[in-house]
C-alpha cells in the first residue's frame, strides 16, 4: 500500500511542476533564447525508491548535493537495472579530494558546481584518465555567488569571463554548458525581479560578448522550489527542484524545533509582514 501510494504522490507532483514549468515557459518574452528548460528533480536525503517512481513517470534528470549518496543511488541495483537513461546532475559543492568518486558515478551527466580554475583543472585531469575510453567531454557549469553570501560557494562575477576562457581553452574534456547559481534564500519577488537572477544573466552577456559565443549556447541554472517559475520567466534553462516533488526533506539527528522556537519564528514573519504593508501604505 506505501508503494502504490508513494507512486500516485511522485507522480502528481511530479505532473504538476511539469505544468508550471510549462505556464511558466509561456510567460516568457519573446526575445528570450529559445530554450526549452530542464527540469531537475532534486533528489538528496530522499530513498532510491523516490527516484525509480519519479523515473516510471517519465522523469530523466536527477541532482544530488552529496558525493557518496550520488554514489549510493547512482549503482542501486534497481536503478542501474531499471532507469538506463537516468542523467545525474552534481548540484553541491565539490571538493577537489571527491572529484575521482564523483567522476566515477554512472550516466554522471552534469556537474553544476565548478568554481574555481584549480577543480575545473582537477575534473579535466581525471575525466580524462577516468574515462579514456570514451571520446565524450564531461558536461559543466560555472557556479558564480550572484548574491556576495560568505555562507555560498561560488566565484565572484567579475571572474566569470576569464575563467570560463580557461576552460574553453585549457580544459579540452570539459565541455562548457553555462552558468549557475543559489541566490538568495527567500527573496521577495514583490519588491521586482530577483538581483541574484538579473546579475546571472548579465554574467552571461559578459561571457558571450568577450568570448564570442552566442547566446543559446550558453545555459543558466537558476531557480529551485520557492522561485523556479520567475527563474524560468527571466530565461533559466534549467531549474532544480526537490521538496515540491518529493516532500520536506527530513535530516537524520536534526532535532525539532522547540514549540517557542517555531512561536518566535511565527512572530518574526509576521512583524516583517506588517513592515511591507506599513511601507506600501505609506
Amino acid at each position: 500500500m506505501w508503494r502504490v501510494v508513494m507512486s500516485e504522490e511522485v507522480g502528481k507532483k511530479l505532473r504538476a511542476v511539469v505544468d508550471r514549468v510549462n505556464q511558466a515557459v509561456a510567460r516568457r518574452p519573446k526575445t528570450l533564447p529559445c530554450i526549452a528548460p530542464r527540469l531537475v528533480a532534486v533528489s538528496k536525503t530522499k530513498p532510491p525508491e523516490m527516484v525509480l517512481e519519479a523515473y516510471k513517470h517519465g522523469q530523466r534528470n536527477f541532482g544530488e548535493n552529496y558525493v557518496n549518496e550520488l554514489v549510493e543511488k547512482a549503482s542501486h541495483p534497481q536503478i542501474v537495472s531499471s532507469c538506463p537513461d537516468v542523467k545525474w546532475h552534481f548540484i553541491g559543492h565539490l571538493q577537489k579530494n571527491n572529484v575521482n568518486k564523483l567522476l566515477g558515478v554512472p550516466n554522471l551527466y552534469m556537474v553544476e558546481t565548478i568554481d574555481s580554475v584549480k577543480l575545473a583543472e582537477k575534473v579535466n585531469s581525471s575525466w580524462q584518465k577516468l574515462r579514456a575510453v570514451n571520446t565524450h567531454q564531461l558536461k559543466i557549469m560555472v557556479q558564480i555567488n550572484t548574491s556576495g553570501e560568505e555562507s555560498k560557494h561560488g566565484l565572484p562575477p567579475d571572474e566569470t569571463v576569464n575563467t570560463v576562457k580557461h576552460i574553453i581553452s585549457q580544459c579540452p574534456a570539459l565541455d562548457f554548458a553555462g552558468l549557475m547559481t543559489i541566490g538568495r534564500y527567500g527573496y521577495d519577488l514583490s519588491e521586482g525581479p530577483n538581483p541574484d537572477f538579473q546579475m546571472l544573466l548579465k554574467c552571461r552577456d559578459e561571457v558571450c560578448e568577450s568570448l564570442n559565443v552566442p547566446v543559446d549556447q550558453v545555459e543558466l541554472s537558476m531557480g529551485m522550489s520557492t522561485d523556479f517559475e520567475h527563474a524560468i520567466e527571466v530565461g533559466s534553462t534549467n531549474v532544480r527542484v526537490g521538496s515540491t516533488i518529493f516532500g520536506t526533506r527530513e535530516y537524520p539527528n536534526t532535532p525539532s524545533p522547540s514549540p517557542e522556537k517555531k512561536q518566535k519564528v511565527v512572530c518574526e514573519e509576521a512583524a516583517r509582514r506588517m513592515d511591507r504593508l506599513t511601507v506600501t501604505e505609506q
